[in-house]
């Protein structure tokens, strides 16, 4: 189990920050023929990825939703974000290009969408929680004294933390 830290805590991060989004959505949940694959894609990405520290993927997390998963991941930079997607030797290309093989048969059964946000500002808080998300992808840190607030965290103009 996850040690949970009791005190208000956040994150602390230098440099540059890249939040990329990324789903999929069962629109026609009678053909797994078609979803379960791309449900299935991201485990050897993610695996492959972590394997590589070099390869700029911080962290990630993952939720599901009524219709499909949905994965955030936290990335150096957008240089490495896209480096790897466009990798032909790495997991992402070969997986996408299956999935659109599949989905020629059966247009519209599953979809897949990405978001991707460069980060110059970000602001954290975890309280009574094990380090997640953002903190986990950089560093889990205290709230310092002169930033008990949102407003202060963000204000700081740095991707976290204050010392």
């Amino acid at each position: 189990m996850a040690k949970v830290f009791p005190g208000r805590m956040t994150h602390r991060h230098d440099g540059d920050l890249v939040v990329f989004l990324i789903g999929m959505r069962i629109n026609r949940f009678w053909r797994p023929d078609k979803w379960i694959p791309a449900a299935l894609a991201m485990g050897p990405m993610l695996a492959e990825l972590l394997r590589d520290p070099d390869s700029g993927l911080l962290g990630w997390r993952m939720g599901i939703g009524p219709r499909g998963p949905l994965l955030v991941q936290y990335w150096e930079s957008h240089e490495k974000l896209y480096a790897y997607a466009g990798d032909a030797g790495r997991a992402h290309r070969p997986a996408w290009l299956a999935y659109y093989r599949r989905a020629r048969n059966a247009r519209g059964a599953v979809g897949v969408w990405h978001e991707t946000y460069a980060v110059a500002h970000a602001e954290s808080m975890y309280v009574a929680m094990p380090a997640s998300g953002l903190a986990a992808a950089t560093s889990h840190v205290p709230v310092a004294a002169s930033a008990t607030h949102a407003r202060d965290r963000l204000a700081d103009g740095r991707v976290g933390a204050r010392d």
